[in-house]
């Protein structure tokens, strides 16, 4: 049986970010009254001594793992060393700290590029670890191949309620917009918005257009989050998306038309396509009783909408080497 109700005490690691702040949203519609967050200044998650103060004294039934450095294809081949020990750092520290004070659950958060660069398609939870990761993203996801072993470990030796969440692409409110550190669909959307700004001026894209990615609203994600808090799972590592993927060509294509951009498109197919194909196998969530909702349509007009209420304050990223 789950033991958590609405008054338990939940940490989300990483509330200010694009997945924290949905989660911490959904918690709230569901009736959860005792949420917790600290920023990055507040607290380094990189720091071992720090975490494991900060959940003594809290002492929280649940923690939710929103927290990583992430980024696309050009940040993840800048500073390979960054994405691999920062993200280690941050989710070992939670996962063995809520381990030794005994928390009741945790729900660690990751990405569908754990899996092989080729394996079959749609991917399934138990194709990890069959073959060769894709380069581009390689230091990420060998940290969160690590963060969902350490979740599988000790829930074999311990017998302890520690999940593991894999979402596909995800974008919405909140997503990093900087066009140096940001995945595609941001990206896209800000270079067709500043595009049209600038008299509907061509939009170059990196690659050939071809491959196919599945997208997730972000708010989608966090009622998984939500599923996974108000149900003990059975299993230790779930895939979460929309089962459906498009070619980066008609992506681009839709965002351009929901911009509203009359320019040309240009390919630049120097630049490094990534996987293939990247298509989730959601089956074993939707057995369990969860289901996306939001269609792509929909969750890039409400992003776009997002955008263009905040764009003017958005920040570009810095980052060092």
């Amino acid at each position: 049986m789950n033991s958590i109700h609405k008054q338990s005490k939940i940490y989300i690691a990483g509330h200010r970010g694009m997945v924290g702040s949905a989660v911490w949203r959904a918690l709230e519609a569901d009736g959860y009254t005792n949420l917790i967050g600290k920023t990055s200044s507040e607290l380094d998650l990189r720091n071992q001594d720090a975490v494991s103060e900060f959940i003594a004294s809290e002492h929280p039934n649940v923690i939710i793992d929103a927290a990583a450095r992430v980024g696309g294809i050009l940040a993840n081949s800048e500073f390979p060393y960054q994405f691999l020990m920062e993200n280690l750092q941050i989710q070992n520290n939670l996962i063995d700290t809520a381990h030794k004070q005994n928390v009741e659950k945790f729900i660690f958060l990751g990405s569908s590029c754990i899996y092989p660069k080729l394996a079959p398609q749609p991917l399934k939870e138990d194709c990890l670890l069959t073959d060769s990761l894709e380069p581009t993203n390689e230091w990420y996801a060998i940290a969160k191949i690590t963060g969902v072993k350490a979740c599988e470990a000790i829930r074999k030796q311990y017998n302890k309620d520690f999940v593991s969440l894999m979402p596909t692409n995800l974008y919405g409110s909140f997503d990093n917009f900087d066009l140096n550190t940001s995945h595609v669909l941001p990206a896209m959307l800000r270079k067709f918005h500043e595009a049209k700004e600038n008299g509907n001026t061509p939009v170059t894209l990196w690659g050939s257009g071809t491959p196919m990615r599945e997208f997730l609203y972000v708010d989608d994600m966090a009622q998984a989050v939500v599923f996974a808090v108000n149900n003990k799972l059975p299993e230790h590592l779930y895939n979460v998306g929309t089962g459906t993927d498009v070619t980066i060509k008609e992506l681009a294509e839709t965002i351009q038309n929901v911009i509203g951009h009359q320019g040309d498109i240009i390919w630049d197919s120097e630049k490094p396509d990534g996987t293939p194909r990247k298509l989730m196998d959601v089956s074993k969530l939707k057995g369990a009783g969860w289901k996306y909702e939001i269609e792509l349509l929909q969750g890039i007009k409400k992003t776009y909408a997002w955008f263009l209420e905040h764009h003017a304050s958005l920040k570009q990223v810095k980052l060092s080497k």
